[in-house]
């Protein structure tokens, strides 16, 4: 049984609404080194889990509140 894909336009203002400032700072740099932010995750009663791709697509990085990353490749994707 199929679904409907309920996944909108990729809309930049959407993406980082709700970001920490430290995480926007963090978006806006690694932009300048061919990152991109492709989506964000919203967990219920938890903070915003933004994911952004290296240029080729194959590496991710987690960025945490304080605009930290994560590169421990452990959030779990679908393919």
């Amino acid at each position: 049984m199929s679904t409907a894909e309920r996944r909108g336009p990729d809309d930049p203002d959407a993406l980082r609404r709700g970001l920490t400032a430290a995480q926007r700072e963090a978006v806006e740099t690694l932009e300048h080194f061919g990152w991109q932010l492709r989506f964000v995750r919203r967990p219920l009663f938890r903070e915003p889990v933004p994911v952004l791709f290296d240029r080729d697509g194959e590496r991710f990085v987690v960025l945490e509140p304080d605009g930290s990353l994560d590169e421990s490749q452990s959030l779990k994707l679908r393919g």
